[in-house]
């Protein structure tokens, strides 16, 4: 009997393992973007509904299923409960096979499932908040770093893409200078905030997972995203009628959320040093980065190689 065929099996079982995991992963997703914006501990006090602040019994919990057994209601005061929660949870257990499926069984796999959790979190919460959490990026700074010299002992294919130390503080460097280059470059010339600081970490940290041409790779991609989606936008309400602000424009798309976001006080001071604005609404940019960034870990260096093999042998 083949190999494939009696590992078949098993391969299954590691696919249902995934979803599983990306489930119950994806439902503490939901936990970290509902408090860190308020600066609440993620482990206690236990879920709770944010109506009737009763604590939600653990059959109530069950990713997916809970949400649909209760019609979307909270058991106790009725009040409705947002379809982020089972999105969110979905989204993570769906990435979490994905990424078993490109990675298989090794080290890879269970490195970039918590890389998309993360992606998560930090999409849902930029939309939701306008902000990108340190929790994510100033943890997975070092975090990368420190995986990338573990694997030095390693022996055997790992599936990263980053397997030396200074090749990760080469991505973190990269992906720093230029986020927070286009940024000065942007309040030097254009008197407005393009990329924050925000941004500027989460690209940092994903360089370090992704090396410098995963930053090259996704911020292009996060470009053509962001442009795409911002212009978008900006037809929908001219052809609605609706008003727009002066500040949105195709060129204001990538701009970090936290350093857009009103109320953050620190964000406003720093632009008010550099005598800009912040009176106009900005999309965004953070959860194209994420985007880009997990799609250039998944698929990026094959597609690169499949492009550099399309343009053939250069001659003069």
């Amino acid at each position: 009997m083949p190999v494939e065929e009696v590992l078949a099996p098993l391969n299954s079982l590691l696919i249902a393992v995934s979803l599983l995991m990306g489930l119950l992963v994806g439902s503490f997703c939901n936990v970290c973007v509902g408090r860190w914006p308020h600066g609440e501990s993620v482990v206690s006090p236990r879920s709770r509904c944010p109506k009737c602040m009763n604590a939600i019994t653990w059959y109530d919990n069950i990713p997916l299923l809970s949400w649909l057994i209760l019609g979307a209601k909270c058991r106790n005061c009725k009040a409705s409960i947002s379809w982020q929660y089972p999105l969110v949870e979905a989204i993570t257990g769906v990435l979490f096979v994905i990424v078993y499926l490109r990675f298989g069984m090794t080290l890879a796999s269970p490195v970039y499932m918590v890389l998309a959790a993360a992606m998560v979190v930090v999409t849902f919460q930029d939309l939701a908040d306008w902000t990108i959490p340190d929790e994510v990026t100033l943890t997975g700074l070092p975090l990368a770093l420190g995986l990338s010299a573990l694997v030095l002992f390693l022996s055997g294919d790992t599936g990263l893409l980053v397997t030396h130390p200074f090749d990760a503080l080469k991505g973190m460097a990269l992906g720093f200078a230029v986020l927070y280059g286009l940024d000065r470059i942007a309040i030097l010339i254009l008197k407005k905030p393009g990329m924050g600081f925000g941004d500027v970490k989460l690209l940092a940290m994903l360089g370090g997972f992704i090396g410098w041409q995963g930053v090259l790779g996704t911020l292009m991609l996060a470009s053509v995203l962001g442009s795409t989606v911002g212009l978008s936008v900006m037809l929908y309400f001219k052809l609605k009628g609706a008003p727009q602000s002066d500040g949105a424009t195709s060129e204001e798309t990538p701009a970090e959320s936290d350093a857009a976001q009103p109320d953050d006080n620190e964000a406003d001071t720093a632009r008010e040093d550099d005598g800009i604005s912040l009176d106009h609404r900005y999309l965004p940019f953070g959860p194209y980065l994420a985007i880009a960034g997990l799609a250039y870990a998944l698929v990026g260096p094959q597609v690169l190689d499949w492009y550099l093999a399309g343009l053939g042998p250069v001659g003069y």
